[in-house]
């Protein structure tokens, strides 16, 4: 695995729009904050091309896109870092010139949710780390939050073992009139995990489930040559959905499964869907995972500090990792 050095003072640093630019508020005012926390954390970010562009469902046509993205990478910024999810990022991956990417530098790229896109396929084709974490707008509020230090911390190199948040936000604050609002952390965090209590160490790999869905049976699947290669280490899945329901992410954890996806699998931790409390009939959040996963005798941790509900772990895709958890999750990232 190679991994992208991590950021000193003055370091460059993109933001870039592979997906959503920030057109609308709350995310320009927040992407234009989180420029100054940037610079007041001692990094040297800029605005790549599209971030404020207004392309519709996307910032820019994806040709435009591509090409933000493969300038950012050749460039002297040492991360590239999303501004937004969405729903077409998938449509960029033939025009990625993934040959060119494993002959550079790495860097970091940094998302989540669509640019799963991107941090999931740069682990998987080019053997390169990423961080499934917060676009950039997230890190635009008037104080932040621990999670939101952690990340910082992470791309600085200053810190490589995290502990999971008391609370979480089941409804933001954050709008139009209010965009820099913190987060509106109003329920106890409660993990669910089989076994009760879980010590497991593996590779992490994963993302958003609804942007995995798309990647099956693809050119962009390269699953059983990675989990293959690291076949002494395992793997441990790290997961969460955006737009599934409970008996849609059923459907889909057992399409990933039946794909062999899961094979040399050591445990899976699913973060919060955005749907968390969706139920049909007998189907919820927590059974649609376990009972298609339940055969396979390996740790499952349920509700973690990841995904749409904030506050957010940031997560190395591709690093080796121990983790604890019983009434809370701790991930701790061995560079290996």
């Amino acid at each position: 695995m190679k991994y992208p050095k991590f950021l000193n003072n003055n370091t460059n640093l993109i933001f870039i729009a592979p997906s959503f630019g920030c057109v609308i508020e709350p995310y320009k005012s927040r992407l234009i904050k989180a420029y100054d926390v940037f610079k007041e954390a001692g990094l040297n970010p800029t605005y790549g091309p599209n971030v404020f562009n207004d392309g519709g469902v996307r910032s820019n046509t994806k040709e435009i896109c591509v090409k933000e993205f493969m300038d950012g990478y050749v460039s002297n910024n040492q991360l590239l870092l999303s501004v937004g999810g969405g729903n077409l990022m998938y449509e960029l991956l033939d025009l990625i010139d993934f040959e060119k990417i494993k002959l550079l530098e790495p860097k970091w790229f940094m998302g989540y949710s669509d640019n799963t896109n991107l941090t999931f396929t740069l682990t998987t084709l080019c053997d390169i780390a990423t961080i499934y974490g917060g676009c950039a707008p997230e890190f635009g509020t008037t104080k932040l939050y621990a999670s939101q230090l952690d990340a910082i911390s992470l791309i600085k190199g200053e810190k490589l073992k995290f502990i999971g948040y008391p609370k979480y936000e089941l409804e933001s604050i954050k709008d139009e009139n209010n965009p820099l609002a913190a987060y509106n952390l109003t329920e106890d965090k409660i993990l669910t995990c089989y076994p009760d209590k879980i010590e497991m160490e593996g590779r992490l790999i994963g993302g958003c489930t609804d942007s995995l869905l798309s990647l099956i049976g693809t050119p962009y699947d390269k699953v059983h040559e990675f989990s293959q290669k690291y076949e002494n280490d395992g793997l441990i899945w790290f997961l969460e959905s955006c737009d599934l329901t409970a008996w849609q992410l059923r459907l889909a954890i057992l399409q990933m499964k039946r794909h062999g996806w899961f094979k040399n699998t050591k445990g899976f931790i699913f973060g919060r869907s955005l749907l968390i409390n969706d139920k049909f009939f007998d189907i919820d959040m927590h059974n649609a995972i376990y009972d298609v996963l339940k055969d396979l005798n390996v740790p499952i941790i349920l509700d973690a500090d990841f995904g749409h509900i904030k506050p957010q772990l940031p997560i190395i895709c591709g690093s080796y990792a121990k983790v604890k958890a019983n009434k809370n999750i701790e991930i701790e990232y061995i560079l290996k």
